[in-house]
């Protein structure tokens, strides 16, 4: 059984507290200052053997529809109008306010799938907010602590007849595993291969400064107003994951907060969506680094460029904003300078100039998402390498260490996502690190990957004919 479910209600009634409750994690951001979300947040919730799609919405407030509040607002309408249950909830500490009035009377036109919710009923201060939900008119409240876990059982009880019979659903995989265990030849008997246990689902981060246009970006390639635009800075909070699928590959978009320098981060709030984002770039497989072109690649953005590669994630550069660029020649060699200049660790960034207002230039865009995660994949066979690595001595060999060269002996890739490979050798703290480069750019101009990050390893092995006690 399967359905879609929305928590909605005023401002700091615990609606994110029970969308975390629900997922089983803490996905959603929590505060004690009213109206942290804002945008409809995605998840698959259970209560026992209740599985459901899940919205978490921002507080329903009165405003006009132009206001950062009205847009929020309009957000939750969508979820409400999408939704198989509603599930309205009030504070019963504080009882029921002309706000839960005002919007009760709103959802008294969808009653036949509201369930009525009283939030913070743990020991008995909720009492008298929960006998003044009836007058609501929307049926018989179920009393619930969303923070300390009570209630679901009844809760669960007012749902089922909700949900409806499926077929099931794949969710996205969990964290990928790095590649690890994989048989070293392909199925084909080819050298270079992708990697056949490759996720099937690509999870796509689209991260950078605040106002960059990331969200607009994730609205133009959904074709809706998904998520919250708007000219005022740091409107995204959450990250917020959207399933989509481009010429027939499933994608998980992942819309992100903007991230400002830790000197100008200001309060828990934004150290907590900061640290959404950061999770978010953990959990990607491709992130894609909004610049804004009139700004060509600052500071913060070279900072999260290294995050990302540090990470070991794909990176691709989109310079936004590109239609109102002036002297876009200019632009571009900006950008291909500081490209070489400071991101030296990963050659060949590939960049995408891009209008997300404009909608152009966005299916070049992901069609380089797709080329990249399939680099990102790539395995070679360890005899390809093993000749590979016999040419690069003969061409260049290795220095001299402590009066003896240092001999590269066998070279294997460890694992995918990144790509890692690992070489034994002689004496590997004798390897000097121009070595190490001259090795890992060869990979990347013979193997054909470009702008991924490469992890290399140098591993020594025990000499047999030594005896260690001696």
């Amino acid at each position: 059984m399967t359905m879609t479910v929305a928590i909605i209600g005023r401002p700091n009634v615990g609606k994110s507290t029970l969308f975390n409750r629900l997922v089983g994690r803490r996905e959603a951001i929590v505060d004690d200052i009213p109206g942290v979300t804002r945008d409809r947040r995605e998840g698959r919730g259970r209560i026992s053997d209740l599985e459901f799609r899940l919205f978490d919405t921002a507080g329903l407030e009165d405003a006009e529809d132009s206001a950062l509040e009205g847009r929020m607002r309009h957000q939750t309408e969508a979820a409400v109008a999408e939704a198989d249950v509603v599930l309205m909830l009030i504070d019963a500490k504080a009882g029921v306010t002309p706000l839960d009035e005002h919007f009760g009377r709103w959802l008294r036109k969808e009653q036949d799938k509201v369930v009525l919710v009283a939030n913070k009923c743990e020991g008995k201060a909720g009492t008298g907010g929960l006998l003044d939900a009836f007058r609501l008119g929307l049926g018989e409240p179920v009393a619930i602590s969303a923070e300390h876990g009570e209630g679901l059982a009844d809760l669960y009880q007012a749902m089922v007849p909700y949900a409806r019979d499926d077929e099931a659903e794949d969710s996205p995989e969990e964290r990928d595993n790095g590649g690890d265990d994989i048989i070293d030849e392909s199925p084909d008997g080819s050298e270079i291969w992708r990697d056949i246990n490759a996720p099937k689902v690509l999870r796509l981060a689209i991260v950078g400064r605040p106002n960059v246009g990331k969200s607009t970006l994730m609205n133009a390639v959904l074709g809706e107003n998904r998520v919250l635009t708007g000219p005022e800075a740091g409107i995204t909070r959450d990250a917020i994951q959207v399933d989509w699928s481009w010429k027939d590959h499933p994608i998980q978009l992942v819309d992100t907060a903007g991230l400002r320098r830790n000197a100008r981060v200001w309060g828990r709030l934004e150290r907590a969506s900061g640290a959404d984002t950061q999770r978010a770039i953990q959990y990607a497989h491709v992130v894609v680094l909004m610049l804004d072109a009139t700004m060509m690649l600052e500071r913060q953005d070279l900072t999260i460029a290294r995050n990302v590669v540090e990470e070991g994630r794909s990176l691709i550069l989109a310079a936004n904003k590109w239609d109102i660029v002036e002297d876009k020649q200019a632009a571009l060699r900006q950008l291909r300078d500081r490209i070489q200049t400071s991101l030296p660790q990963v050659r060949e960034i590939p960049y995408i100039t891009v209008s997300a207002l404009r909608e152009r230039n966005l299916d070049r865009l992901f069609d380089t998402v797709l080329d990249v995660y399939d680099t990102w994949n790539r395995r070679v066979s360890t005899a390809r390498l093993n000749r590979w690595l016999s040419v690069m001595v003969d061409r260049h060999p290795p220095p001299l260490a402590r009066g003896r060269r240092v001999r590269l002996r066998y070279i294997t890739q460890a694992k995918t996502r990144p790509p890692t490979f690992a070489c034994f050798c002689s004496q590997p703290d004798g390897l000097p690190d121009a070595y190490v480069r001259y090795l890992v750019n060869g990979l990347r101009d013979d193997f054909g990957l470009p702008g991924v990050p490469i992890r290399f390893m140098l591993r020594g092995g025990r000499n047999p004919y030594v005896d260690k006690d001696n």
